[in-house]
């Protein structure tokens, strides 16, 4: 391991054992809540109905789903590149929530859909198409490491795979502007775009689900680390017990 590696290393440790992001996850998460059912417009795309107030935590879930699964795309990278193990389970830790994350964007989507477009699903837009096949790719990395998650061939089987799947990611998040799509229209950048998302509370609700990324990713890794010293000391344990009998 090089000494830049090293200090990667040890500052994306020290931020994920830090507990601020714990705080802040609590403190914005209150501030989302309080901003969502006190302030918040629930008028979008010419309904007004209370399940709108779902796309303040969809948007978010689905945001952040994508920067979970880019983080493990690069800890799959560094993984095949340098073999640390810091790296692979950093990848796993990140994809675990990113699968959860993308999970809850197409179950809440799937309800906000309900009331604004009339459908839970439409197989005709392209957002949504894309998006659970990201789902579908993301399952087969985690069935794959779970296989034998910490075994040097399914680890690097299981990057490599990881490296190869996130191109579902991007034409994903950019296929509403690649191709026409008839119920997802592009919002960034669109003056047409007609959600009318209350800009503030939205920011508030992103940052909030960032924090408890975080938060839930630092669990994780730490999770991976113990598991990877227990099997370590059961290993040493085993092998300082046996011992071959001597022959005379």
């Amino acid at each position: 391991m090089g000494s830049y590696e090293k200090r990667t290393i040890g500052l994306l440790r020290r931020i994920l054992r830090s507990s601020v992001h714990g705080y802040l996850t609590l403190l914005f998460g209150l501030a989302s809540l309080g901003l969502v059912f006190g302030y918040a417009s629930d008028s979008m795309y010419g309904v007004s109905h209370g399940v709108n107030l779902i796309a303040y935590w969809h948007v978010p879930l689905a945001l952040v789903g994508g920067l979970a699964l880019t983080v493990t795309f690069l800890g799959c990278v560094c993984y095949l590149v340098t073999g640390t193990r810091f790296w692979e389970q950093l990848a796993h830790g990140s994809a675990e929530l990113g699968f959860v994350f993308a999970t809850l964007t197409l179950v809440t989507g799937s309800a906000w859909g309900r009331v604004i477009w009339n459908t839970w699903w439409n197989w005709s837009d392209i957002r949504l198409v894309t998006f659970l096949f990201v789902w579908f790719i993301y399952a087969g990395y985690l069935i794959i490491y779970s296989s034998g998650g910490g075994a040097g061939r399914v680890s690097r089987l299981a990057s490599v795979y990881g490296v190869i799947g996130f191109i579902t990611v991007p034409i994903s998040y950019a296929s509403t502007r690649l191709w026409t799509a008839r119920l997802h229209a592009p919002s960034v950048g669109n003056p047409d775009a007609e959600a009318a998302i209350t800009a503030s509370v939205l920011f508030v609700s992103l940052v909030a689900v960032l924090f408890l990324y975080l938060s839930l990713l630092a669990a994780r890794v730490r999770l991976h680390e113990l598991t990877t010293r227990v099997d370590s000391l059961k290993n040493r344990s085993r092998t300082e017990t046996y011992k071959p009998t001597e022959e005379y």
